[in-house]
């Protein structure tokens, strides 16, 4: 059985050759998300990018899908995949720019811009007083991964002592001045002055950071939320917030997505609300490192290697 790949990458000529290469005997096709038709979908062994999850019920050959995004959630819901297709993570690929992000909003939080910039759409010249600093601070990352890894790094390298915490531990992560299990959450959240939730969704997960975990949190830490907007309970932080609760909070991710408008996290002035843009390909760097890692895990199918940023093993083999 030959293969018939649909590749929606966001990939240029040059790309397109390298895929090639590893395969030339494969049917080819190179259509958009929002141009697949449900006959390419019908055909397709291999699907390399980011279809829609509910034109997915047009497959039928299906036997891995390499995800353009690191959360595969929505392909591994019931009933959108069969359980034989193999699904794959586009793993650590957006690193850099989420940990900048996470970075970018810190140091925002730190400085009080959002209050600054709330200032200046009302054309007011105030001085928004007490600042500070993430030099000597302590810096918790809540899932010490691949990007709370580099999160981690760059708030070493302005000062800060930083504790990862991972389910397991089975060495030293650069970054980290230390690490701790998930179990010892509730031992750090009192001591540290920020907390940067960077989990994937899981039903362990799911609002890890309640209203009783919030009132752990020193009234002047910061909260940063870059993972899955699952693992935050939303109303338990308006309500902290609204009550002088924490020094400020930022979040690319929320739940729902979009954020309805009578959400009260809108209104709160030392709240950062980004629209989940700390990933994706919006700088050259990511696409490239997204793109990269699609064909090195190709070329690993292609040779018989196991693949890497396996979210589902199905029936996966060689056509």
């Amino acid at each position: 059985m030959s293969e018939h790949i649909l590749n929606m990458l966001p990939i240029n000529e040059e790309e397109k050759k390298e895929f090639e290469s590893l395969l030339p005997d494969a049917v080819w096709e190179y259509p958009r998300r929002s141009t697949v038709t449900p006959e390419q979908l019908a055909s397709a062994t291999i699907i390399l990018g980011p279809p829609d999850p509910k034109d997915l019920v047009h497959v039928r050959d299906l036997r891995w899908l390499q995800s353009l995004w690191m959360g595969v959630d929505d392909y591994m819901a019931p009933g959108v995949l069969p359980e034989t297709v193999t699904i794959t993570a586009c793993v650590g690929a957006y690193r850099q720019t989420v940990s900048e992000h996470m970075l970018t909003t810190l140091l925002a939080l730190c400085r009080k811009l959002p209050q600054c910039r709330d200032n200046q759409l009302q054309h007011k010249w105030v001085d928004v007083k007490q600042m500070r600093s993430i030099r000597g601070a302590t810096v918790l990352v809540v899932g010490a991964g691949v990007i709370g890894g580099d999160f981690a790094r760059l708030c070493k390298a302005l000062g800060s002592h930083t504790v990862g915490l991972k389910r397991t531990i089975t060495g030293p992560i650069d970054g980290f001045d230390e690490l701790d299990s998930m179990d010892h959450l509730d031992d750090w959240l009192p001591r540290v002055d920020v907390v940067a939730l960077i989990l994937p969704h899981a039903p362990e997960t799911v609002k890890l950071m309640d209203a009783r975990r919030l009132a752990l949190m020193k009234p002047d830490a910061i909260l940063i939320s870059d993972g899955r907007g699952t693992v935050l309970d939303q109303d338990a932080l308006a309500k902290a917030m609204q009550s002088g609760h924490l020094w400020g909070a930022a979040l690319d991710v929320t739940v729902p997505e979009p954020l309805p408008g009578d959400s009260p996290l809108w209104d709160i002035p030392n709240l950062l609300l980004t629209p989940h843009v700390a990933g994706g390909i919006r700088m050259e760097v990511s696409r490239k490192s997204a793109v990269n890692f699609c064909l090195e895990n190709f070329r690993r199918y292609v040779n018989g290697q196991p693949l890497e940023g396996v979210s589902r093993s199905g029936q996966l083999h060689l056509g």
